[in-house]
C-alpha cells in the first residue's frame, strides 16, 4: 500500500473546476476541496488504476485514499454534475444564436456515422443518468415546429427537464433508435424496441416506443426495474390489514386474484411482488404480458404479439397445456379472455390479473358485464385489490395552510382544519413531493358478499353493502387520513381522483 493518508467518511465537496478533470476521472482520481485545498482521492482497493496519473502529476497535489463505497458515491456525484452541464449545453436559451450549435455539430446530417456524434451520445447518456438519479419511470422526447422538449415522469407526474433545439432533436432520436435496434431510416410508422443501460453499477431495462407526429418523431422510454429490485408485499406501502389479506389470498393453490386501477397506479409492480412470495423452484409460473414488464429468472414469460395472432386469449389457451401452477395475465381485456381466466381458476390454477376499473366493487360488475356468471365469481374469485399511488409531501419544505371551505366540503373534512401544501426545495427537485405511498381497498369474496352479488351485481349496490362492513376501508377514507396527517396535499388528492360513490 502506498504511503497515502486515508480520508475518513464525511461530506466530500467535488471540485468540478479541476484543470485536468476528464483525465483524472478516467484514471479513477476524484478531486475534492478539503479545508480550501485541492485534494485528489483514489480508490484504496484499486490504487493500480491511478498510478499513471499519480506519476504524471507528481507532487503538485496531495493524494488521499478513499474506501471503495465512498469512492463510487463520489464518482456518481461527479457524473451527475457533469450530466447537468451537458444538458444545459443543448438547451434552448434566450438570445442564443441558432448557428452556434449548427457550427458545433458541423451541419453533419448523418451524425451517428461521424466522429461528431460524441456530443449526441453524451447527451442521451446524461438523460439516462439523471432519470435514474431522480427515480424517473418514463422519459419523453417530443418534437415540435421550432424545438424539442424532454420530460421526465417522476412519481406519476410529467415535468419538463429541458428544451432542445430542433437542429439536433432528430439526431437524439436516431441515437435512441440505434441503441434500441430500430430502423433509423424509417420515420413513417411506429416502432417498438428495448435496450439495456448500465449506470453506477446498476442495470436498467428500457422499453422504447417511437411514434411519428406532425413535426417529427416522439420517443417514450419506460425505465423498468430489475426483478431483484421488485418490492416485497410489505415494501409496497399498504397498511398491515391489506398486506395480511393479500398474503392470505396467495396461500390458495387455485382461484383468481384481481388488481384494479388506472394506468400508472402500480398494478404490474404489485403483481410481480405477488410472485416474489411464490416458490419458483416448486411451482411452474407462466406470465402472458403486453409487453413483458420485468425480465425475471425462473418465470416463463410470454409476450403478446397481435401481428402474428398471439393474443391474450390464444396465449392463455396454450399455456393451460404447459402444466402451469401459477398464471400471471397482464390484463383481462375481453369476454374471451375473461371466460378462459375463470376456467383456468376453476381447474386448479392460481391466476393473477388486472382490470381497468376505478374501485374494487366495479371489478365484480365488470366481470359480469364480460359474461362471467355471478355463481362462477363466488367459486373462482378469491379477492380484489384496488390501488392508487399517492405522492407524499416533502418533509423539508411542506407548509401548513387552512383548508378552504370548498375543499373541506368536498372531502368531508371539518372547516378551518390545518392541512399542508407543496412548496418545493432542492431536496425534492422543486416538486414539493418526495416519494409515493400505496393506498388500496380489498374485497374478499365470502358467503354474505356472494349473496349480494347474486341478487344484484351493480357496483353501487355492492359498494353500499361494503360500507356496512367493519373490515372494509375505502381508498377515499385512507386518502382523507393522509391529508389530515399532513402526508399529502389537497391538490394531490384531487389529482388521484378518488371520490365516494
Amino acid at each position: 500500500m502506498l504511503p497515502f493518508r486515508k480520508i475518513e467518511d464525511k461530506e466530500l465537496t467535488p471540485h468540478t473546476e479541476f484543470e485536468m478533470l476528464d483525465l483524472a476521472l478516467k484514471n479513477g482520481v476524484l478531486p475534492i476541496i478539503d479545508k480550501e485545498n485541492i485534494v485528489l482521492c483514489i480508490n484504496e482497493e484499486d490504487v493500480q488504476k491511478s498510478l499513471n496519473f499519480i506519476a504524471y502529476i507528481g507532487e503538485k497535489y496531495e493524494f488521499v485514499l478513499l474506501d471503495a463505497q465512498n469512492h463510487l458515491e463520489l464518482l456518481s456525484r461527479f457524473k451527475e454534475i457533469s450530466s447537468s452541464h451537458t444538458i444545459d449545453n443543448f438547451a434552448v436559451h434566450e438570445n442564443e444564436d441558432e448557428n452556434e450549435l449548427d457550427d458545433f455539430l458541423q451541419n453533419d446530417d448523418d451524425l451517428l456515422a461521424s466522429e461528431n456524434s460524441a456530443p449526441i451520445i453524451q447527451f442521451v447518456n446524461t438523460l439516462f443518468m439523471k432519470a435514474v438519479k431522480q427515480n424517473c419511470t418514463d422519459i419523453h422526447i417530443e418534437t415540435y415546429e421550432k424545438e424539442g422538449v424532454v420530460k421526465f415522469r417522476v412519481d406519476g407526474v410529467l415535468t419538463t427537464v429541458t428544451q432542445v433545439k430542433k437542429t439536433v432533436i432528430q439526431s437524439i432520436v436516431n441515437r435512441i433508435k440505434v441503441i434500441s435496434h430500430l430502423d433509423i431510416s424509417e420515420t413513417r410508422i411506429p416502432q417498438d424496441g428495448r435496450t439495456k443501460i448500465n449506470i453506477a453499477n446498476q442495470s436498467v431495462d428500457v422499453r422504447v416506443s417511437v411514434l411519428p407526429t406532425y413535426y417529427g418523431e416522439k420517443v417514450v422510454m419506460r425505465l423498468l426495474m430489475k426483478s431483484d429490485k421488485i418490492p416485497t408485499l410489505e415494501e409496497l406501502g399498504f397498511n398491515d390489514k391489506i398486506t395480511q389479506n393479500l398474503r392470505s389470498f396467495l396461500k390458495h393453490s387455485y382461484g383468481m386474484i384481481l388488481i384494479t386501477g388506472p394506468t400508472g397506479s402500480g398494478k404490474s409492480t404489485t403483481l410481480y411482488s405477488f410472485l416474489q412470495n411464490i416458490d419458483k423452484n416448486t411451482k411452474n409460473i407462466i406470465t402472458v404480458e403486453d409487453p413483458v414488464e420485468y425480465n425475471s429468472f425462473g418465470i416463463n414469460q410470454v409476450q403478446v404479439n397481435d401481428k402474428v395472432g398471439l393474443t391474450f386469449a390464444k396465449a392463455l389457451r396454450s399455456i393451460l397445456r404447459q402444466d402451469p401452477d401459477v398464471i400471471l395475465l397482464g390484463e383481462i381485456r375481453d369476454n374471451e379472455t375473461a371466460a378462459i381466466s375463470v376456467q383456468a381458476a376453476m381447474t386448479g390454477h392460481l391466476l393473477l390479473s388486472t382490470l381497468h376499473t376505478n374501485n374494487a366493487a366495479a371489478a365484480i360488475s365488470r366481470l359480469v358485464d364480460m359474461g362471467v356468471d355471478s355463481y362462477l365469481i363466488g367459486s373462482t374469485l378469491l379477492g380484489v385489490l384496488a390501488q392508487r399511488l399517492v405522492r407524499q409531501l416533502c418533509p423539508k419544505c411542506k407548509e401548513a395552510i387552512t383548508i378552504s371551505d370548498e375543499d373541506a366540503d368536498f372531502f368531508s373534512i371539518e372547516r378551518n382544519t390545518s392541512v399542508y401544501q407543496a412548496k418545493g426545495c432542492s431536496y425534492c427537485n422543486q416538486t414539493g413531493y418526495k416519494g409515493r405511498k400505496a393506498i388500496g381497498e380489498v374485497i374478499t369474496i365470502d358467503a354474505p358478499l356472494l349473496k349480494v352479488i347474486k341478487k344484484n351485481s351493480d357496483e353501487y349496490y355492492i359498494k353500499e353493502y361494503l360500507e356496512t362492513s367493519k373490515d372494509f376501508v375505502s381508498m377515499q377514507t385512507q386518502l382523507i387520513s393522509l391529508i389530515k396527517e399532513g402526508k399529502t396535499s389537497i391538490e394531490e388528492a384531487i389529482r388521484i381522483g378518488i371520490k365516494e360513490i
